[in-house]
């Protein structure tokens, strides 16, 4: 798994470049300025604790192919919704995580919970793609973008009315987060080059931020006692997908992680 995310920002670039041939970004802008108005992602996970959470509708990953074979993304989400989760995350990759806009699209008519685009967005096109099929909060990933195009994506995701999940894993990059100005920040335990997760990562880095930051915990969570030890470290919501997909009763693994008898 070395080198993964190397890959699929190369690969990202080229389904970017093709999506802006079949569907100028001129019209793209135009269907956005016709979309719904985005529901507030921010102020559901702002409200702890208990611990929120942001749970993630997702069929494969590289590192582990198809989490879930009968994989239904709009039964899934109301399964989530119904046991207590705050917001839904939908993966739109579609090479290596087998996700679409189209999945994201499908959830929004029917959850009334706000959602973000999961993805590895890297050119202003995908922001607009996101609005458009109705999203409410764009995750940016520090380790894709510099400065700049971190800064520049933070702002325009702002400006069509969404949230921005601004999302780091080296401390190193956690400077060009904090200048974007973000108020939801999160961190991720998986090392994306390698793929490995160490749960404490989070609690270490969380040192850094700002106090008045709403910070989430992403990759590695399991159980209640891992999402206890988050909020014990003032962690206020957190991102979980794979550990939730791969139970026949999603909605009582959501009850599970979040304490709720």
């Amino acid at each position: 798994m070395a080198d993964i995310l190397e890959k699929i920002v190369t690969v990202k670039k080229k389904e970017v470049e093709e999506a802006i041939r079949r569907r100028p970004l001129r019209d793209l802008m135009r269907q956005a300025d016709d979309a719904e108005p985005a529901r507030d992602f921010l102020a559901p996970l702002k409200s702890g604790p208990p611990i929120r959470l942001i749970a993630e509708v997702k069929k494969a990953s590289p590192s582990k192919g198809v989490l879930r074979e009968d994989f239904d993304p709009v039964a899934i989400a109301r399964l989530y919704q119904e046991a207590g989760a705050s917001c839904i995350s939908v993966l739109t990759d579609q090479k290596f995580f087998q996700g679409s806009l189209e999945n994201l699209s499908a959830v929004r008519k029917i959850v009334e919970l706000p959602i973000l685009r999961k993805d590895f967005v890297i050119h202003p096109y995908q922001v607009f793609e996101a609005r458009v099929a109705g999203a409410d909060a764009v995750l940016l990933i520090a380790e894709c973008l510099n400065r700049q195009e971190l800064r520049g994506l933070y702002q325009l995701v702002y400006e069509l009315g969404m949230v921005a999940l601004v999302e780091l894993y080296d401390p190193s990059n956690l400077d060009n987060v904090l200048n974007t100005g973000a108020d939801l920040i999160g961190i991720n335990n998986r090392n994306l080059n390698t793929f490995e997760v160490d749960l404490h990562h989070t609690v270490r880095v969380r040192k850094d931020i700002p106090i008045g930051k709403t910070v989430v915990g992403e990759s590695g969570i399991r159980t209640h006692a891992d999402a206890r030890q988050l909020q014990d470290n003032n962690v206020q919501a957190m991102l979980v997908g794979e550990s939730l997909i791969r139970q026949p009763d999603v909605g009582h693994a959501v009850r599970e992680l979040l304490g709720i008898s």
